[in-house]
C-alpha cells in the first residue's frame, strides 16, 4: 500500500527508539483505519489523479475496474499482482492486506464461481468495509466466491497448503517481521502454488537522514528493504523460480502525485539524485516446489 497521509497519523513516530512489532502494527492500523472510515484519502491518488486513473496507471484495466463496488478502490496500489500471478479459474487465492477489497474483487473475476478469493487485513474497520462491498460486488456481478478475514499478515489465519495463489500489493513492507511473512506465504501454498507480489523496495540504502524522517511517517518506503533482501528471504523460506523486476515508473509518477511523502525524500537527498534512484515498485514471482 502506499503511504499513508501523515497527517492522519495521531500516533508518534513508529521508529522511536527502535518500536516493537506490535508498535509498529498499532501505527499502521491506525492510520488505514482512518482511510477505511473516509477521516482521510491515500495522499498517492493526490490532487492531479484519481483513484480510477492511478489503478490504470500501475496496469488495471478500465473494465475489470468497472466491475468494482463504489469504495472499494481506494488508490493504495503500486502495481498489479493479479495479472502478475496470472490467475486461472478455478484457483483458490490468498491476498495480503487485503484493505477495502480492491485486488479480492479484481481476481474473483478471474477465478470465476469455481474459484474462492480470500482476503486478509489486521485492520477491523478494513475488513468491514470489504465485508459490506462484497455484498455490493456479488449484486453487481453475481459471483459469489470472496472472503475477508481478521489477521496479521505474520500469523495468517489460513490452513497449510491450501491456496493456489498468494498476492499482495503494497503491503509486506508495511510488516515489521517480514521473514516471517515470507514463511507463512510458503506455509499456505499448495505445492506447486504461486506467490505474485507488488512492493516498494530500495535499490540502494537511503541516507539516514532520510530513512529516519520517513520511518516518522505512516508510509510505504518507511519500511521497505533492499530487492536482494526480499529475494532472500523468499529463498529461504523455500521459494523458487524467484522472478524480480523492477517498475520505477510507478514510482517517477509520484511526482505528479504531489505526494507528501515523496517530498519529504525528494528534499534530504543529494544534490543530482532522485527518490527513483533509490526506490522502486518491485514486481515480484515465485513458486513453492513439489507438486506434478
Amino acid at each position: 500500500m502506499p503511504a499513508v497521509n501523515p497527517s492522519a497519523v495521531a500516533t508518534p513516530s513508529c521508529c522511536s527508539d527502535e518500536p516493537g512489532k506490535q508498535s509498529v502494527h498499532q501505527t499502521v492500523r491506525e492510520g488505514y483505519a482512518r482511510i477505511a472510515r473516509g477521516q482521510t484519502t491515500s495522499c498517492c491518488s493526490g490532487p492531479d489523479m484519481d483513484a480510477t486513473q492511478f489503478a490504470q496507471s500501475v496496469g488495471y484495466a478500465a473494465a475489470e475496474l468497472d466491475t468494482l463496488p463504489d469504495g472499494a478502490n481506494l488508490g493504495l496500489s503500486c502495481g498489479n499482482p493479479t495479472a502478475l500471478a496470472s490467475l486461472q479459474p478455478g484457483e483458490v487465492v490468498l491476498d495480503l492486506g487485503s484493505g477495502a477489497g480492491f485486488d479480492v474483487f479484481i481476481a474473483s473475476g478471474r477465478v470465476g464461481s469455481t474459484g474462492r478469493v480470500i482476503g486478509v487485513d489486521m485492520t477491523a474497520d478494513m475488513v468491514e468495509r470489504a465485508r459490506s462491498n462484497a455484498a455490493a460486488y456479488v449484486q453487481r456481478t453475481g459471483i459469489d466466491n470472496v472472503e475477508f478475514r481478521l489477521g496479521e499478515i505474520e500469523h495468517l489465519p489460513v490452513a497449510d497448503a491450501s491456496v493456489d495463489v498468494v498476492i499482495s500489493n503494497c503491503v509486506i513492507n508495511l510488516s515489521p517481521d517480514k521473514t516471517s511473512v515470507w514463511q507463512e506465504i510458503a506455509r499456505v501454498l499448495k505445492p506447486n502454488g504461486r506467490v505474485a507480489v507488488s512492493d516498494i523496495a530500495l535499490k540502494r540504502a537511503l541516507p539516514e537522514a532520510v530513512r529516519t524522517a520517513v520511518e516518522s511517517l505512516v508510509g510505504c518506503v518507511a519500511g521497505a528493504v533492499l530487492v536482494a533482501e526480499t529475494e532472500a528471504m523468499a529463498r529461504a523460506a523455500g521459494l523458487v523460480d524467484i522472478q524480480l523486476e523492477e517498475r520505477d515508473q510507478n514510482i517517477a509518477a509520484m511526482d505528479a502525485w504531489h505526494d507528501p511523502l515523496y517530498r519529504e525524500i525528494e528534499a534530504g537527498l543529494p544534490k543530482g539524485t532522485t527518490p527513483v534512484d533509490f526506490i522502486t515498485s518491485l514486481a515480484f514471482s515465485a513458486r513453492k516446489p513439489g507438486g506434478n
